[in-house]
């Protein structure tokens, strides 16, 4: 079975399994990395961007590592190749979690529990929720929605399609990294840069995927594009920029403006201003666009890596 077919049927099934078991409360393998490279980090974080850039090299060089080790010891057999890459993409994708997260604080809000709505949103992103209205929540949990779309499962499948199971193990260190010490805090603004600028290289090709899919696949194709073309760039983020605006276009709402983070305020541009302000009702309709991008990108990838082995065979 060639590496093309591998994939396709690989990644499929570990979408199928995240669909059907999403992440595991317990011993989550990212998890697992995560607790790793707080291991390094604590041996070698210094307030410098050498050391920073060897823990990334570390880390992320690591999990590549693994999945090329792990995928040369079952290349002679096309079932174990399969489940590897099935069980690497159920590992690294996170859409059922980021679509449950989403569902619960949108019940919250439909049942008038601000509070529990505020309580359940660090589950999703880092906001600070107190300052937050029902409205407020709401925009951020479809802002939330549209940027992991990338980052959680377009952006895995894109690497996966290039380079298997180190691939798929490497975006995911490399997220996670940034997660972890990409933030401008006073402990991470040197430490953390290496992977920050390592994220954005790593993110940049799915985000741009995200953007397209989410245009063909929402309700409102022209203004996604719209939305793109005028407002993405405002962004600080040169990734999150053109999937929240595309995904804001697409959903006929309006993202952006002031946020805040761990007591920080933030005045962001407004995306697709011309769109109405976001509400409960959004998050539904943010969750479903996100699970038609993300089957959508799956067979792109396919189809992509297909073409890519054909023209090289």
């Amino acid at each position: 079975m060639g590496a093309g077919r591998v994939f396709a049927y690989g990644a499929a099934a570990g979408l199928i399994g995240d669909l059907l078991l999403g992440d595991p409360r317990r011993g989550h393998p990212v998890a697992v990395f995560g607790r790793a490279a707080g291991a390094v980090e604590r041996v070698s974080w210094r307030d410098h961007r050498g050391w920073g850039a060897l823990h990334t090299v570390v880390c992320a060089g690591g999990a590549v590592a693994l999945g090329g080790v792990a995928a040369r010891a079952v290349r002679e057999s096309a079932v174990a190749s399969v489940a590897l890459t099935g069980a690497a993409t159920w590992a690294v994708v996170g859409g059922t979690s980021l679509a449950r997260e989403a569902r619960a604080i949108g019940r919250a809000l439909e049942a008038g529990d601000v509070e529990g709505a505020r309580a359940r949103l660090p589950h999703l992103c880092g906001r600070d929720p107190q300052a937050l209205d029902a409205d407020g929540i709401a925009r951020a949990v479809v802002e939330s929605v549209a940027e992991n779309t990338s980052d959680a499962v377009v952006g895995a499948l894109v690497w996966g399609a290039v380079g298997g199971v180190p691939g798929l193990l490497g975006f995911r260190a490399v997220n996670t990294l940034d997660a972890m010490v990409g933030h401008k805090s006073a402990r991470y603004r040197r430490y953390g840069w290496a992977s920050a600028r390592l994220d954005d290289l790593a993110g940049w090709p799915g985000a741009r995927l995200t953007a397209v899919l989410a245009a063909l696949a929402g309700d409102d194709p022209q203004g996604a594009v719209r939305a793109w073309r005028a407002d993405a760039g405002k962004h600080p983020s040169p990734n999150a920029g053109p999937v929240e605006a595309s995904f804001a276009g697409a959903l006929g709402v309006r993202l952006g403006g002031t946020l805040s983070y761990g007591g920080r305020v933030e005045h962001r541009p407004v995306l697709n201003g011309a769109g109405r302000g976001a509400g409960t009702r959004d998050i539904e309709r943010a969750v479903r666009l996100s699970r038609r991008v993300g089957w959508l990108a799956l067979g792109v990838c396919v189809a992509a890596r297909r073409i890519a082995k054909g023209r090289t065979s």
